[in-house]
């Protein structure tokens, strides 16, 4: 009779690191909701491996990935990816959320970014074509619920005429829609949301059923009986229902010949504690023989019986064993790689035709076990196989002039591959007879942050961007621990960015002359390289110079037209030894960085001094009436760094208060100009006592008679406070919104005139409010409301809601102004905009 099966099985322990295998596994419908464990860390990883396993199971889309939100708001960061080998998407585990990528630009906008093809992706998306210049369309989903975005999910598919197909698009749609219904409900719940610095690894269920039976069982040898379960008894030709549990039925079930070693294993495993894949053939029901492993230990629990016990399973391996075979017996060779480039299996061809043993070449990628193979051109054609799903081959030498053909058939769980002996193609010069080690930086992934430094660089326009570019790309390239860039100010090196330096360390340094006996002076005074491959080589060059951890550096010269701009200053926490190569590299990188920081440099002190023009042209501080308060803002765009138009101003009349604001179109020197002009105007007519549409048409036709080639809208108030009364025009520009003393907000979508310098003679029709003492008036402009991915509508309404409600009366109330202007810029405004912000809060008394 069956007596049980064991409770605790052998197998391997999973291991932690920065990518966690998530096994597959049947799936539920509905497992995408949010389920409630009580780990909450445990609930996010369920969520995430779920949605990128049904993405895939419901399209004919190869791979996913999904990043999420950092804490900080700032950066995406890839959480789970299935189909697609950790390795190709290293470059892109941590992207910038304002960067120019698909998946950034879907998170900010909250749409579905589609790409048909690599032309498609070359043309929008050229960085992104940079690292991944495959072919393949992907779709990008913002994983969003309510007004909340907490990341992107992303598709592969082949590339075809449709490009990516519409069911897919919905399919994927919806998984981001339920997955972000059940991040809503674990943030509810107080559990985090954001990454945990691991990136989850789902395995996708093969698409034919295993061909490996496994039976378990728990033996208590020292009273010869055995639990097993269904599958064991099949293994051993016993019928379930038919087994007594006795271990001399199990003994006779033994191909005689085995016995032996059968016994010999068993003793082993209770002398040793456990016995890994040992080889014994059975009996089948019809009494022919055929292989299987035994693995087996002892229980870990430590019970009295436990050393006479124990508990494991048995594989029945012939039908993996046959295939096998028959592979081994092909004169080509035959291997597998697992979506990391890793060989999986090579059969015995394989061995022949590369001259390489299986033991060397397996667990490893080829092109780092083969020399002749370590071109990066050889590594492009697994990773353009494998995410363009399509079959490749290509031709290689194996020295001394033996050519091989390889072949490439790809799925979304790895490679098989083939190789034959080929002809030499004609016209080829003959290689050198024996090619050099593979260096450390010709990978396709360093190739990449190389070609990303190029690429960013040649937008960094501030000094923080080129450093961040430096050092977002060159450690992750060249296998760096630290960094640090110094610029020469007044003859002295003053740091100006550093990454992975011990806190406090480079304060020593900063400030030393140009001319000072340190390495990362002199290689800027005398303009040449120093490389020390070994701590011993620099305390020998420079005795009692203070060392950190580092085991090799690189200290470069950052000179720009033959002008000294810096140090640029790589550590290594190992010993290595410089190639020609690696340091003709370093040292042209550094000329690149030289250009790009000079370049920032000049950048940044034109930047400020117009910023500080366009900051003069602002009112310094606000006039003080009684009964009203006013509390301004203005913030420059983050996105692009031109100077922007918008103004604000508050003007005085007599017993009345004018509270304008307006916005010069662009973002340049002439708009700030502008902008200039037409405040002054303002003022003028204004303090001049004219009604607010009369300020507005006569404003209208300066810019007209100007004639900048730009339009402007405008809003102006005028406040009577002892009549309670307000009197509005609007030119174009978006209503205020009025907070009433019971706590109700609303836009004022009051009777306005077109834009002004669009139409001689215009009309700008005014509207009479009655103002309660309590209410709260704000003017902004389109910079606070406007959102690529929603109507700016909507980002009034979500103005009017930031000033409804009792909380911002009790703000009103406990800071004023200024408290509930912080609150707007904070819950309204977007810490990506790309326009500039004014606004102006007021309250009545």
């Amino acid at each position: 009779m069956r007596q049980g099966v064991p409770a605790d099985p052998p197998g391997p322990r999973p291991s932690g690191g920065g990518a966690r295998v998530v096994r597959p596994g049947p799936h539920r419908p509905g497992e995408d909701a949010a389920p409630e464990p009580e780990d909450g860390a445990r609930a996010r990883e369920d969520l995430l491996s779920s949605a990128v396993r049904t993405v895939l199971s419901g399209t004919d889309a190869h791979g996913a990935t999904l990043h999420l939100r950092s804490r900080d708001g700032r950066s995406l960061v890839l959480c789970a990816v299935a189909g697609v080998p950790v390795s190709i998407l290293g470059p892109f585990r941590r992207i910038a959320a304002a960067g120019p990528l698909p998946v950034a630009v879907s998170y900010r906008t909250g749409r579905t970014v589609l790409l048909a093809d690599t032309e498609d992706m070359m043309r929008r998306f050229p960085q992104m074509a940079v690292g991944l210049p495959y072919e393949f369309a992907s779709a990008c989903v913002p994983v969003r619920s309510g007004g909340e975005t907490y990341g992107v999910l992303g598709v592969l598919w082949p590339v075809s005429d449709d490009g990516v197909p519409e069911g897919g698009r919905r399919h994927v749609r919806a998984v981001a829609g339920r997955l972000a219904t059940g991040l809503a409900a674990l943030a509810a719940a107080g559990h985090p949301v954001e990454p945990n610095g691991d990136t989850t690894v789902v395995e996708l269920t093969p698409p034919s059923a295993p061909t490996t039976r496994v039976g378990l069982f728990d033996w208590n040898v020292s009273a010869g009986r055995v639990a097993a379960d269904d599958q064991f008894c099949e293994i051993f030709g016993l019928a379930p229902g038919d087994f007594d549990g006795r271990a001399e039925t199990l003994a006779a079930r033994i191909a005689p010949g085995d016995l032996a070693e059968f016994r010999a294993a068993v003793r082993g495993a209770l002398e040793r504690g456990r016995v890994l894949a040992a080889r014994l053939r059975v009996l089948d029901r019809d009494g022919h023989p055929y292989p299987v492993e035994l693995w087996a230990r002892t229980p870990w629990d430590g019970g009295p019986d436990s050393r006479g016990r124990l508990v494991g399973a048995v594989l029945d391996t012939r039908t993996g064993t046959a295939a096998a075979a028959a592979v081994e017996r092909l004169r080509e060779g035959v291997f597998s790689l697992d979506p990391d480039g890793r060989i999986t299996y090579a059969n015995h061809s394989v061995e022949l035709l590369l001259q390489t043993r299986r033991e060397d070449l397996v667990g490893h990628h080829p092109w780092q076990v083969l020399s002749w193979l370590s071109d990066p051109v050889y590594e492009n054609r697994y990773r353009a196989a494998l995410l363009s799903q399509q079959p490749t081959a290509f031709l290689a030498q194996r020295p001394p002039g033996h050519w091989l053909a390889f072949s490439l058939y790809p799925d979304a769980h790895g490679v098989t591959g083939r190789v034959v002996a080929a002809e030499p193609p004609p016209g080829l010069p003959a290689p050198p007879a024996e090619p050099g080690p593979p260096g450390e930086w010709t990978g396709l992934g360093a190739m990449y942050h190389l070609l990303q430094l190029a690429s960013a660089l040649s937008e960094a326009v501030t000094v923080r961007e080129v450093c961040r570019a430096v050092a977002d790309e060159i450690l992750p390239a060249i296998g760096g621990q630290e960094l640090a860039i110094y610029a020469v100010r007044e003859k002295r090196l003053n740091l100006v960015s550093q990454s992975g330096y011990p806190d406090g360390f480079l304060d020593r340094f900063e400030g030393i002359p140009v001319g000072a006996r340190v390495p990362g002076a002199e290689t800027l005074s005398t303009g040449t390289p120093i490389f020390f491959e070994s701590v011993e080589q620099l305390a020998a060059a420079y005795p009692g110079l203070a060392l950190d951890d580092m085991g090799a550096w690189a200290f470069l010269p950052l000179i720009a037209s033959g002008h000294p701009v810096g140090s640029f200053i790589l550590g290594f926490d190992r010993p290595r030894v410089f190639t020609g190569e690696e340091r003709g590299l370093l040292t042209a990188l550094a000329g690149f960085i030289a250009q790009a920081l000079e370049r920032a440099r000049l950048y940044d002190a034109e930047f400020t001094l117009a910023r500080g023009l366009q900051q003069a042209l602002l009112p310094h501080r606000l006039p003080t009436v009684d009964g009203i308060r006013i509390a301004a803002r203005y913030l420059p765009g983050t996105q692009g760094m031109e100077i922007g138009g918008d103004w604000y101003d508050a003007v005085v009349t007599g017993r009345d208060l004018c509270l304008v604001i307006g916005d010069v179109e662009g973002h340049s020197v002439g708009a700030a100009a502008t902008m200039g002009q037409l405040r002054s105007a303002v003022r003028a007519f204004a303090t001049g006592g004219e009604p607010p549409d009369e300020v507005l048409a006569r404003t209208n036709q300066l810019l007209l008679d100007l004639d900048p080639g730009l339009l402007a809208s405008c809003c102006l108030v005028r406040l009577t406070p002892g009549e309670d009364t307000a009197l509005v025009a609007r030119a174009g520009h978006l209503p205020p919104v009025l907070r009433y003393p019971d706590g109700r907000a609303e836009a004022l979508y009051v009777a306005g005139g077109p834009l002004l310098g669009v139409t001689p003679g215009a009309a700008f029709p005014v509207t009479v409010l009655r103002l309660e003492p309590g209410s709260v008036l704000a003017l902004y402009t389109d910079g606070l409301v406007e959102d690529p991915a929603v109507a700016i509508d909507e980002g009034v309404d979500r103005l009017v809601a930031a000033l409804a409600g009792p909380e911002a009366g009790r703000l009103v109330e406990a800071e004023g102004p200024d408290g509930l202007a912080e609150r707007v810029l904070h819950e309204v405004g977007s810490t990506h905009r790309v326009d500039d912000v004014a606004l102006m809060v007021t309250v009545y008394r």
